[in-house]
């Protein structure tokens, strides 16, 4: 199947979860001809402003919706990507303890069963060879993130049943069903050593938090090249990224030499493939004509 006609859905809690989760990966497979679009489950109405230079603007509190769906429109381009919205609203990140309950109305307090048919409606619409998600925990026990994995196991599935969401369009089973997974422990450690051989330090995002293991992963997408790609579109989601901080603490050239994938766990595969891959499309390419030699 050659790159021109194979398609990845990329499946994300908020806007800018695009570009901080397997952007690289994204930007690889659009220069290669994959169509790549990616399902944005919420607004991202109430993520706080991480940006301490825009933290205390009036007018970025005032406008934080429209301002995110700005900001997912210039990463959409630097990316190269279509994207579509879902619908639903950002919980917000509950915090002390114990914790409060979520609003009511929000993306995480939706059954995901009766949720998933948004993303059905999207998987039968665009019919992708391949879904990638958030693992169990959601990458991070965020509540829009967990349904978030919710909702993407049980539109897998839907998505492929006639007798299910018959009003959103023929069947379409996906080939292949990925979690996340670059923020494991391993990258981080290799990552902190190659600072520490440059005489520099650094603290990464979520490493008290990381639930990865580095024993899950099965695929590794070379795409060192892209890292520019993805940290220009990071930088898009404004309000979200403090360019300054520990995101970018890691220079350019280190994280490339240092680890230069971006790392994934296959889940469902409807194809034979064999592991370790590398490509997310393994098993869905045509096999390579053997020239047959003339004695």
């Amino acid at each position: 199947m050659p790159a021109t006609s194979l398609r990845l859905l990329h499946v994300h809690a908020h806007p800018d979860d695009e570009s901080s989760k397997g952007a690289a990966t994204t930007a690889k497979y659009v220069d290669e001809g994959v169509e790549v679009m990616v399902a944005t489950c919420t607004g991202g109405e109430r993520g706080s402003v991480l940006n301490p230079k825009l933290a205390d603007d009036p007018q970025v509190l005032a406008n934080i919706s429209q301002i995110r769906a700005d900001e997912m429109a210039r990463a959409r381009e630097v990316l190269g990507i279509t994207q579509t919205w879902l619908g639903f609203v950002d919980s917000g990140l509950p915090e002390g303890d114990p914790l409060p309950p979520l609003p009511e109305g929000c993306f995480g307090l939706q059954d995901p069963k009766v949720a998933a048919g948004a993303l059905v409606r999207v998987i039968r619409a665009f019919r992708p060879h391949v879904i990638t998600t958030y693992d169990e925990q959601g990458g991070y026990p965020h509540p829009d993130h967990v349904m978030c994995h919710r909702i993407t196991m049980e539109a897998f599935k839907a998505a492929a049943d006639p007798d299910l969401w018959p009003e959103h369009g023929p069947a379409w089973q996906a080939a292949k069903l990925y979690y996340h997974m670059s923020f494991h422990s391993q990258r981080q450690e290799q990552l902190e050593l190659a600072m520490h051989e440059q005489g520099l330090d650094c603290q990464f995002p979520h490493r008290d938090t990381d639930p990865y293991s580095y024993g899950r992963l099965t695929t590794f997408i070379e795409c060192a090249k892209y890292f520019p790609v993805r940290d220009e579109a990071l930088r898009a989601h404004a309000t979200q990224i403090d360019p300054d901080g520990p995101w970018f603490a890691v220079p350019l050239a280190i994280q490339q030499a240092g680890w230069p994938t971006e790392d994934y766990q296959l889940v469902v595969s409807k194809v034979p493939t064999m592991i370790p891959e590398d490509d997310l499309f393994s098993g869905l390419r045509p096999e390579p004509v053997v020239p047959e030699f003339m004695i």
